[in-house]
């Protein structure tokens, strides 16, 4: 583990949230709940929006996939937090770390380009409602859905494959609960300016420009919601748009918060509690959000939950 190249790298140590004995416990028990909380929740919406024909939209297509990606999301970190805790280990191996970087990364890149694709979506239904199932169809849908995935895969794997050629040396100590690349880095001894340049470069591009879909489109939106005659169709445009934006405002806010806090803190607990919130609180909240604001997805649980007990 002290060796001088990654090809003699046995583990990463990841610190997790606390080294006190007697939290353990109770972090295990914590995240343990919001796993479950979060798999079973992302699981009933896909479970109700495929079986309700009336869901059978762009707009829920889309927030399906979400949901399937914010189960993997948290599938890629919080079971080997939960393994570390229960056998009292920190350990995590070489191969182990660079697979755990590199499904983050995507995940992370597929979630935000599917909230850019769901603010596209809200613009036509809203903005040119006439054209909305011409211009929202089946091909077009299906095919946001493969480049997003494709361009978030592309970028994991060139930041996993850039990792491959760092050496690392003594200190292999990561202070998170899971291998975030910024910090995979950090641990190198040798050059990492193209690794940094990579991070800084790409992470601008494919961050910003979902952004900028969203804040156009909302912007469009808005400036068609306020030519409307009535306060009525106002409203009704308005809610349509209430759980989108709560999902994006948590998934952005929450990376800002991430990235504001490694710039002006150095303590490795802060960063860690940061990175809880952007890696494990998004995804668990997002099926709330859409439960909680969406009549349409309310009453397609209320006849999941009545067959359920139907066939039981």
């Amino acid at each position: 583990m002290a060796s001088e190249n990654q090809t003699g790298v046995a583990a990463f140590f990841l610190l997790g949230l606390s080294e006190d004995s007697e939290m353990q416990p109770l972090l295990f028990g914590l995240f343990l709940t919001l796993y479950f909380v979060t798999v079973l929740g992302n699981l009933l919406i896909i479970l109700a929006i495929s079986s309700d024909s009336h869901l059978h939209t762009p707009m829920y297509f889309f927030l399906s996939n979400l949901s399937f990606t914010d189960i993997c999301f948290g599938t890629t970190t919080v079971p080997k937090m939960l393994v570390n805790i229960q056998t009292q280990s920190k350990s995590i191996s070489y191969t182990g770390c660079l697979t755990q970087v590199c499904f983050v990364l995507m995940f992370a890149g597929v979630e935000n380009f599917l909230l850019a694709a769901m603010a596209y979506d809200r613009y036509v239904a809203i903005c040119q409602p006439l054209r909305y199932t011409v211009i929202m169809n089946s091909y077009l849908c299906g095919l946001l859905i493969l480049l997003s995935l494709f361009i978030s895969l592309v970028d994991a794997l060139l930041h996993s494959l850039m990792v491959l050629r760092l050496s690392f040396c003594a200190d292999l100590e990561i202070p998170h609960f899971f291998c975030e690349l910024v910090q995979v880095i950090k641990l190198a001894c040798s050059n990492t300016l193209i690794n940094d340049i990579l991070v800084y470069l790409i992470t601008s591009v494919l961050g910003s420009v979902p952004l900028l879909g969203i804040i156009f489109s909302y912007i469009k939106i808005v400036s068609s919601i306020l030519s409307m005659p009535s306060a009525g169709g106002m409203y009704k445009a308005f809610s349509t748009c209430g759980s989108h934006l709560s999902v994006v405002f948590l998934f952005y806010g929450t990376s800002f918060g991430v990235y504001i806090s490694s710039a002006v803190t150095h303590s490795s607990k802060n960063l860690a509690v940061a990175s809880v919130m952007y890696a494990v609180v998004p995804p668990m909240m997002n099926p709330f959000i859409y439960s909680l604001r969406n009549r349409d997805m309310q009453g397609a649980l209320q006849k999941l939950f009545w067959r359920t007990s139907s066939f039981s």
